[in-house]
């Protein structure tokens, strides 16, 4: 596990950044941009969109070159370009570019290290990956925790006042730099992610059409569609709800601090819940919990129980985030894994997530948060439970 220091500390760097970005980027859309519901819609949907194109196509150069490590490093650098946009532009077009660049890249490196990881840790047995993810986990955690702090610092140092416009927090676009630069620093790291062997094996021409034969395969495509269409839009929409509720940015803080307090002792605990569930259990039980959580969250107003439910949210990620990617490694062939990992994310993150965000917006326009929620989490529950009907045993899959 020493030798997995690199992977380490490149998770740790760039879910970070994300741990800035991903939490109040909607808030910063709604307040901050003023964009409508619908715009806000629409800026959300370019994410997955461009993750259409953008995973299958770096998966597919990482499987044919050999090269996944040094095409992560790529990919965080060129990332770094899209955040620095989102911190000048103004105006819905330049949002919408801006945002369109950023998921060119970005929405392939977490893919990609996931097959990198997944590769480089064959032999640690079913507790490596999680003791390695993990530390994306304590990063982001970590971001969350002090990007409030730097943001109250930025106001004072430039006479920004929160609270007296109808803007919560001006001066939030500092966000973008700041994810950025450890985004840049993460690039830096992953020249030093693990290389040779299963890393660096090559895929043949044509062979991604293996994975489009394979019936398995595709099932799991089917049901991570529904997995993610109830999940994204309420996920990136959740600083709005919040909002909904009366909070404000150090209430989000505090949501953050009981979803990932949670999330890293699961994730540490991956490897016992792979041994006695297995990846399918694993899977069904983070999809049912995500629907639970969705649907308290429609009708309970209390803030002091709104953060207890937040606490599901690290069932979800070792489910759905972590069950998913782990079932698919059974599955899919050695040379293929990240095109795979990648057609997942563009399956995932991408068709459905554009579809759940643009419903997201509609509805948050027309019905409200609460109406979202609730049909989100219904659905998710019913499809989390459906899982052994949906899914066959990966291992008895790979035989």
């Amino acid at each position: 596990m020493w030798r997995a220091a690199p992977l380490k500390l490149f998770w740790f760097v760039y879910m970070g950044a994300v741990g800035i970005f991903f939490p109040y980027f909607s808030l910063y859309l709604k307040e901050n941009a003023g964009m409508t519901g619908t715009e806000l819609g629409w800026i959300l949907a370019t994410l997955p969109l461009v993750s259409i194109f953008g995973p299958p196509l770096w998966g597919h150069v990482a499987d044919r070159t050999g090269a996944r490590s040094h095409i992560v490093a790529f990919l965080a650098l060129s990332s770094v370009l899209g955040y620095l946009w989102l911190a000048a532009a103004k105006g819905f077009v330049a949002i919408l570019l801006a945002t369109a660049t950023l998921a060119l890249f970005s929405s392939a490196v977490l893919p990609i290290t996931i097959s990198v990881s997944l590769a480089a840790l064959r032999e640690a047995g079913p507790y490596g990956f999680g003791f390695v993810r993990v530390w994306g986990t304590v990063g982001y955690f970590m971001l969350v925790l002090a990007f409030p702090w730097m943001l109250t610092r930025y106001q004072a140092a430039n006479g920004l006042i929160p609270k007296s416009t109808a803007v919560s927090e001006p001066g939030l676009e500092i966000m973008f730099v700041a994810t950025a630069a450890l985004v840049a620093l993460s690039a830096l790291l992953g020249l030093f992610l693990p290389r040779g062997g299963a890393i660096s094996l090559r895929a043949g021409r044509g062979e991604w059409k293996l994975l489009m034969n394979n019936g398995v395969y595709r099932q799991f495509l089917v049901f991570s569609f529904g997995a993610y269409l109830s999940s994204y839009g309420p996920m990136w929409l959740f600083p709005i709800f919040i909002r909904s509720r009366g909070g404000d940015v150090e209430t989000i803080r505090g949501m953050w601090i009981y979803m990932l307090a949670i999330e890293i002792p699961l994730i540490l605990a991956t490897g016992s819940g792979l041994k006695r569930l297995g990846a399918r259990g694993l899977l069904g039980i983070g999809v049912f919990v995500n629907g639970l959580r969705w649907l308290l969250c429609a009708f309970i107003s209390d803030m002091d129980l709104l953060y207890f439910v937040q606490t599901l949210h690290g069932v979800t990620v070792v489910g759905l985030l972590m069950g998913g990617p782990l079932y698919l490694d059974i599955i899919a062939p050695e040379k293929l894994r990240s095109t795979a990992q990648a057609i997942l994310s563009t399956v995932g993150a991408g068709i459905a997530g554009i579809v759940s965000n643009l419903g997201s917006g509609w509805l948050l326009d027309h019905t409200g948060i609460n109406v979202l929620y609730a049909l989100c989490g219904a659905s998710s529950a019913i499809l989390g439970a459906l899982v052994c009907w949906m899914l066959p045993r990966p291992e008895r899959a790979r035989e």
